[in-house]
């Protein structure tokens, strides 16, 4: 294990992840969002703040997004104004 993996909050279990209330608990169709402080698998956003993470709650280990808080805002006010509706 590297020292960055050793550092890595995530697999210290320092981070909490949140799943939406609008989840059926069924494990379906959900993705989980955590704040996080950095992390090593996001190095092209050093320096940016802290982070927003998303990953989908079936495959936790999977490739998860991160976005500053200013990118997650942007991305919360599209999927309110219902502009991704086409996608879904």
């Amino acid at each position: 294990m590297n020292h960055r993996e050793d550092a890595d909050p995530e697999k210290q279990g320092q981070i909490t992840w949140r799943k939406s209330s609008f989840s059926n608990g069924t494990g379906g169709n959900c993705i989980e969002v955590a704040l996080l402080d950095g992390s090593p698998e996001a190095e092209h956003k050093t320096g940016l703040g802290p982070l927003i993470a998303i990953r989908d709650s079936k495959n936790p280990d999977g490739a998860k997004l991160y976005f500053t808080r200013a990118e997650f805002a942007a991305f919360r006010q599209g999927i309110i104004a219902g502009e991704f509706e086409e996608l879904g």
